[in-house]
């Protein structure tokens, strides 16, 4: 494998085809969709072993913290930080490279099974026909669902992507038993086409394992696209964002683990004088419609308790509207608007 490449291939990386922003697609209508995630706030490091331990570890923990926390719910997904599993923490990536089949699969399958969730495991992967900085998805019953491969990786001056990982070339949309799922690997996250193709592709939910603990670039992409996104990294923080970009779980304790239950049939709804901060729907279904809403930013995330019932048939019986809606509808009112006042300037000529 020819690992080393011009120094010019640093700013081509890779090309990838990517669709414009997609429209917002609702996810209101549909019957609550409960899941509590984890992630991680850890440094791997040492032996292959030594770090399967740890995760074996975490997982657990993880799963503890999830069937405390909510009763009558297990873990659903648990997201590993970037390089969890390596031969050691120096070398070429040839050197650190390890195959999924064996002791890492043997883990993370049993694991998987054991909790049954879904589990993101980042790791320099060897590949019969290359090495990859990836992060392989992990379902339920213990097999590969998916593999995503940093299409991004750090090039050094020679030209060498990351000690020699290959990049990968896609951004795929992994279907769960959840909803959609995309992951990102640390550098990806600096590219607007990464997140635009997840959102074109209906994913609910974004996965982002990291050596970088960044909240900024996480945040502004979350509420972009009105998806969740959940951080895990060796430092500073493990965040999970709502679709309005807020952190609603965090752990900041290393090493640790953070859970917390979100519903991907959600709605975003935008400050209104009849929504009275979501009172009103507290009003009228009691506890059969949930929500976090937040004064300073005037937005919150609505859900329903109730399966007979969508979130977004509470609140079209309110009178009530989604924000991405009313954003779209007060755009068009403006540009209807401003035709109207243009023709009527150009008639009074």
């Amino acid at each position: 494998m020819n690992t080393r490449l011009l120094p010019l291939a640093c700013f081509a990386l890779c090309l990838v085809t990517t669709p414009a922003r997609a429209a917002f697609t609702s996810r209101a209508d549909t019957p609550p969709r409960k899941i509590v995630i984890g992630t991680a706030l850890v440094e791997f490091a040492g032996p292959l072993q030594q770090r399967l331990q740890l995760a074996g570890g975490l997982i657990d923990d993880a799963a503890r913290a999830a069937a405390g926390k909510y009763p009558g719910s297990g873990l659903d997904l648990m997201v590993l930080p970037e390089f969890a599993f390596a031969t050691g923490s120096t070398g070429t990536a040839a050197e650190q490279a390890v195959p999924l089949a064996g002791p890492v699969l043997d883990l993370l399958g049993a694991k998987a099974r054991e909790h049954h969730t879904w589990i993101v495991a980042p790791m320099t992967l060897r590949e019969t026909d290359r090495l990859s900085n990836a992060a392989v998805l992990i379902n339920r019953a213990g097999t590969v669902a998916g593999i995503y491969r940093k299409t991004h990786p750090i090039c050094d001056r020679h030209g060498v992507f990351e000690g020699g990982v290959t990049p990968g070339t896609s951004y795929p949309v992994f279907a769960t038993d959840f909803g959609k799922l995309g992951i990102l690997i640390c550098w990806d996250m600096n590219y607007d086409e990464a997140w635009d193709t997840f959102a074109a592709g209906g994913a609910d939910l974004v996965a982002l394992p990291s050596a970088s603990p960044q909240i900024i670039r996480p945040t502004s992409q979350a509420l972009r696209h009105h998806y969740y996104v959940v951080t895990s990294t060796p430092k500073d923080n493990a965040t999970i964002f709502d679709p309005i970009g807020r952190s609603v779980a965090q752990v900041t304790v290393r090493p640790g683990v953070v859970v917390h239950q979100v519903d991907l049939a959600y709605a975003i709804l935008h400050w209104s004088e009849t929504l009275h901060n979501g009172q009103a729907l507290t009003d009228r279904f009691g506890g059969k419609a949930g929500y976090l809403y937040s004064d300073r930013e005037d937005t919150g995330v609505f859900w329903s308790n109730d399966p007979r019932q969508s979130i977004g048939s509470m609140i079209r019986e309110l009178g009530l509207r989604e924000m991405p809606v009313q954003v779209d509808a007060m755009e068009a009112a403006a540009k209807e608007f401003n035709a109207h006042a243009r023709e009527t300037q150009s008639l009074g000529r």
